[in-house]
C-alpha cells in the first residue's frame, strides 16, 4: 500500500484518515465553525483530518443554483482555515488550468467523479507536484479504476487516492457495492469511502438531488468494516439550510458519537488484519 503525505499527514498508514467540510464555501464564518469543531474532535481522538470545501461546484442540477464564491476568493477561505487550524485542506478543480493555482494553496487536490477520465485534468494536477484524490465515477466498475491509477502515475503524480461515492443503479438512485472498496485497494493506493455523497439521489428533487441522510451511517460502517483508508463526509451545522446537497449533509452536532463508532470498528478491523485475516 501506497502511504500518502497530505500537508504534516499521511493516508494509508493504517489509521482512519477523516475528509469533511461543508460541501461549498458559502462564507468564511461557516467554514471557520466546521474546521474548528472537527479538528478540535479529531485531535481529541488522534485521528488524522483534511478539511474539504469547494470554492465551485460546476456540476449542480439546475443553472441557477447557489455554486460557490469562485476561486480567488475561496482560496483565501481556504488558506485561512489552513492557516488557523493547521490542518491541510483540499478542494475539487474543474478545469486544467485551475490545477496549478489551486495547488499554490491546498494540500491536496480532489478531481470530481464526472471528470475522473479527463486526461487533460489529471496531468495538470500530476503536474503540479500535489497528492490527487480522484473520486471514481458512478458509471465505472471498481476494477475500471484501475486505469485511472495508471494515468497518474504515468505522469508523475506525487501520491493517489481513490473515492469511492456510489454508482448509478436506475433513475435517479445510486448503490454502493462493498466488494468494490478491496478492489480498488488491490491497486497500491489508499481508498476513501464517501458516505455522503453515496446516499444522494441525483437530480431526484427535480431542480437538485435529493438522498436518504440516514443512510450515511450505516453505510460508513459497512465501508469501514470492509476496510478503507479515508472517510470522507460533507458536513454542516445546519443541513436543512445548507446552500448545496442539503438532503445528505451531516450533521455537525451528530459527528462525534458516529466517529466513535466508526474508530472501534476499524481498531477491529486491524486487528483481523494484523493476523492476516482479511
Amino acid at each position: 500500500m501506497q502511504v500518502v503525505r497530505v500537508g504534516d499527514l499521511t493516508v494509508g498508514d493504517g489509521r482512519l484518515t477523516l475528509i469533511a467540510g461543508p460541501c461549498v464555501i458559502e462564507s468564511l464564518e461557516l467554514c471557520r465553525e466546521v474546521a474548528g469543531a472537527l479538528s478540535e474532535l479529531c485531535r481529541q481522538r488522534g485521528v488524522p483530518y483534511i478539511f474539504k470545501a469547494s470554492f465551485d461546484k460546476a456540476n449542480r442540477t439546475a443553472h441557477d443554483s447557489f455554486r460557490g464564491i469562485g476561486l480567488d476568493a475561496g482560496l483565501k477561505v481556504l488558506a485561512q482555515i489552513r492557516e488557523e487550524f493547521g490542518v491541510p485542506v483540499t478542494t475539487d478543480v474543474h478545469e486544467s488550468w485551475q490545477a496549478e493555482p489551486v495547488a499554490q494553496v491546498v494540500d491536496l487536490l480532489q478531481v470530481p467523479a464526472f471528470l475522473c477520465r479527463q486526461t487533460d485534468l489529471l496531468i495538470a494536477c500530476a503536474r503540479t507536484g500535489k497528492p490527487v484524490n480522484v473520486k471514481k465515477g458512478q458509471f465505472l466498475a471498481p476494477w475500471d479504476a484501475r486505469n485511472i491509477v495508471e494515468k497518474l502515475q504515468a505522469f508523475g503524480a506525487q501520491g493517489i487516492l481513490l473515492t469511492e461515492r456510489g454508482t448509478s443503479f436506475g433513475y435517479n438512485t445510486l448503490i454502493v457495492d462493498m466488494a468494490g472498496l478491496p478492489i480498488m485497494r488491490g491497486f497500491g493506493v489508499p481508498v476513501v469511502f464517501d458516505a455522503t455523497h453515496s446516499v444522494q439521489r441525483p437530480g431526484g428533487a427535480g431542480k437538485a438531488s435529493g438522498g436518504d441522510r440516514a443512510s450515511i451511517a450505516p453505510l460508513a460502517r459497512a465501508a469501514v468494516a470492509v476496510g478503507i483508508d479515508a472517510l470522507f463526509m460533507e458536513v454542516h451545522p445546519n443541513p436543512e439550510k445548507a446552500l448545496s446537497d442539503a438532503a445528505t449533509q451531516y450533521p455537525l452536532s451528530q459527528i462525534a458519537p458516529l466517529l466513535d463508532e466508526l474508530l472501534a470498528l476499524h481498531a477491529v478491523r486491524q486487528r483481523f488484519a494484523e493476523v492476516g485475516v482479511k
